[in-house]
């Protein structure tokens, strides 16, 4: 499994994407703006999801 880095672009849980702020041990932090339809659904700007649960859209390859 690869882990993601701070910058990368995540996918997860249903098509939400965001940008990777901070890496954790089991987890990241997302940061929800970087959505064009953000203020549509009514969700809190970061959230945390864990390693096991994102795909990596674009990163520092």
């Amino acid at each position: 499994m690869k882990v993601a880095e701070v910058g990368n672009i995540i996918e997860f849980r249903d098509g939400l994407q965001g940008i990777v702020e901070k890496v954790n041990e089991n987890s990241v932090i997302v940061d929800l703006t970087f959505m064009e339809n953000f203020d549509e659904l009514e969700m809190e700007e970061k959230t945390v999801v864990n390693h096991k649960r994102y795909k990596i859209l674009y990163g520092n390859d």
